[in-house]
């Protein structure tokens, strides 16, 4: 049966490849779900910050996943983004795991691919690296369950999609949403490659446009930009730009209410290679266009979002043509490179993973790091770094040269070197799906190489980065000398990006000919890769004479539009209950003597603030804003607070709610 189904497959490869002008008619589904983790106590990945702990959301979190079927092969592709900083390998691997208990053997490795917006602010802990769990205290099951629940369950709502449908391609260009943070380093690569990009920027995007019969329902919108826009000081959930663009087209656009039911309009904003891609325009942390970082979200997602919208519009190439996919194991570290994609010609290998030392300096433009490093320049705390970082082997740190290693993470476990490679094609539309974070150079190169094995036009090859898996960044050799932030981070050497054009056209060789290659052998759980220091909820008080849900700030008579409404709650622990498709807050509108749902805490305008009031006997409040929006019709409200409480004797958890007072506004 296993024989008779690749051999099946294999067939279809090559006949996909033969005819790359086929029929644009597939079958399609589309599915949304909530991954959002622990909105309080919980350390947030992408800073690398201790401090930087939830206490609270400004807007939820989703996967969005469309599945789509080739009906002349059977062929399909599962394809989900999620508003994650990133998708680790643990997180990719548990899917395809309760995929299988799901769906049998429709689902694998091959034909599933995850990725991530890169938001900043969201829950960590997700990952079985011990790098990329430090600063979270380590390995967070309950936000890790949410995320592989989640995604489960977009994936599945978009199998139970499936209709009969088209795919067609749209290109646009926006120039007013990302800039290079890294245009030293850019300066460097050759002519050849800096020509492709005269603003030092990427500014492509790519539409993929979905339609059941005559209804538009989804679109991908792939475009570089970092989720950086939410500070390092910033606390509340968010998806950032790329969450904003997601919401704008979809709530406001779209007329999508989340917890309403029903598949609705489904935008995603993946990244393609965001590696020197910042959103901060005036190259400072919460700075451009405005110096306000919720505004500056705002603003880089909507720019994202009307882009996209108007691309759509517009996008009535079709796809055409069969489905396929591709993905195997590399070991990133032990890669022998072909002359044909190093810049001197000549043969050359990677090495296993070191962190440099202007990785611990951050990205100066946004998110800085200890404090006295600087990218690219010679510190005079690096000799007291070195010395004290005796790990790194000789051998190693030659062949990291010219990073000044600190920190050899492969050699420890803490960071992977066996790494998931992916290939799919969807028509006439190619995704290279790579675990790290690409420059916008060292994609173009990738997808140059790709392009040139497969016969197609460069612009029909995107570099889907955040991919299955992370490890870091890849800058290109040239880039690598600088050792910038990228550069540093660039894991496996200076000739990172050459071992990835190698590996990854060796997949388009494969889906050239209709040929498998060997898979290899995925990654295993390094043995710290559940550990966790962060503690736990012990118990839940409300307070001496006090009750769960009781307002201790109520809320005003009356409004008027354009103020904000701000409610304080006493409440429990958020971790009790993550209330996962669900509300830890609702404006309720009075309409014919019944109160509606108006908004929620996924929307843009409210937020939830949650404080420990008394760490000892576990007291806690709930606050509540809603910025009443210009165009709220008029009208009697109240605000109401959803939590739950865990009792320190048994552990029972116990739901509760509270209500503000009705008010106006008008």
């Amino acid at each position: 049966m296993a024989a008779a189904a690749g051999a099946l497959a294999l067939g279809a490869g090559r006949a996909a490849a033969a005819d790359p002008s086929g029929s644009s008619s597939y079958l399609v589904g589309r599915g949304i779900a909530d991954i959002t983790g622990a909105a309080a106590e919980s350390g947030m990945m992408g800073y690398s910050r201790f401090d930087q702990q939830t206490s609270g959301i400004h807007q939820r979190l989703r996967a969005r996943a469309f599945v789509i079927v080739d009906p002349a092969s059977g062929n399909r592709i599962a394809w989900c983004n999620t508003d994650q900083g990133i998708l680790p390998f643990a997180v990719f691997r548990a899917v395809l795991a309760e995929l299988a208990v799901a769906h049998g053997t429709v689902y694998s490795e091959q034909n599933v691919s995850l990725s991530a917006t890169h938001t900043h602010s969201g829950p960590g802990g997700c990952s079985h690296d011990l790098a990329y769990n430090l600063s979270v205290l380590g390995f967070q099951r309950q936000n890790f369950d949410a995320v592989v629940s989640g995604i489960v369950e977009a994936i599945g709502a978009a199998h139970a999609d499936l209709r009969p449908g088209t795919l067609t391609l749209g290109r646009g260009e926006l120039t007013d949403a990302s800039v290079n943070r890294s245009r030293a380093a850019f300066e460097l690569n050759p002519p050849a490659d800096k020509d492709v990009y005269p603003l030092g920027i990427d500014p492509r995007m790519t539409v993929l446009r979905f339609r059941q019969g005559d209804t538009d329902v989804g679109a991908i919108s792939w475009f570089p930009t970092h989720g950086t826009s939410m500070t390092g000081d910033n606390t509340l959930i968010s998806g950032d730009n790329k969450g904003y663009a997601a919401y704008a087209w979809e709530h406001d656009s779209a007329g999508v209410r989340y917890l309403d039911g029903g598949p609705g309009f489904v935008a995603a904003f993946p990244q393609t290679n965001a590696g020197d891609m910042s959103p901060n325009l005036n190259l400072r942390p919460g700075s451009g266009p405005t110096d306000d970082e919720f505004e500056n979200t705002r603003l880089i997602g909507l720019r994202q979002s009307v882009t996209a919208q108007r691309i759509h519009s517009s996008a009535t190439t079709p796809v055409g043509g069969g489905i396929d996919s591709r993905l195997c194991y590399v070991d990133m570290s032990r890669v022998q490179v072909d002359g044909r994609y190093t810049p001197d010609g000549r043969t050359h290998h990677t090495c296993s993973g070191v962190i440099g030392l202007s990785t611990l300096a951050g990205s100066l433009e946004d998110g800085p790091g200890i404090p006295g490093l600087l990218e690219g320049t010679p510190s005079p705390l690096a000799p007291l770094i070195e010395h004290i970082n005796s790990k790194v082997p000789g051998w190693l740190a030659d062949e990291q040269s010219p990073k000044t290693s600190v920190v050899p993470g492969g050699l420890l476990g803490a960071t992977p070197d066996v790494l998931p490679l992916q290939l799919l094609r969807i028509g006439r539309l190619y995704l290279v799906g790579g675990p790290a974070e690409y420059t916008i150079v060292a994609g173009l190169r990738i997808r140059r190489a790709v392009a040139e094995e497969l016969g197609v036009p460069l612009e029909n090859v995107l570099m889907q980065g955040y991919t299955n898996g992370y490890s870091q960044y890849v800058a290109t050799p040239e880039e690598y000398d600088s050792q910038q932030y990228e550069g540093a981070s660039t894991l496996f050497g200076r000739y990172t990006t050459p071992a990835y054009q190698q590996e990854f056209a060796k997949l388009a060789a494969s889906m050239r000919e209709g040929t498998r290659l060997p898979v290899g052998t995925p990654p295993s759980t390094p043995a710290v890769g559940t550990l966790n220091v962060q503690p736990g909820v012990l118990l839940d008080s409300p307070g001496l004479l006090r009750s769960y849900g009781q307002v201790l700030t109520d809320a005003a008579p009356g409004y008027l539009t354009g103020r904000e409404v701000t409610v304080v709650f006493v409440t429990g622990h958020p971790k009790n209950d993550l209330h996962r498709g669900g509300t830890f807050l609702e404006v309720q509108r009075l309409v014919d003597r019944g109160w509606v749902r108006h908004l929620d805490d996924g929307d843009w305008r409210t937020k939830y603030h949650w404080q420990r009031t008394d760490a000892v006997t576990g007291e806690s409040t709930a606050t509540i804003t809603w910025d009443i929006a210009p165009d709220t019709p008029p009208g009697t409200y109240r605000i109401v607070h959803h939590g739950d409480a865990k009792n320190g004797v048994t552990g029972a958890i116990s739901a509760f709610t509270g209500t503000s007072r009705p008010f106006t506004v008008s």
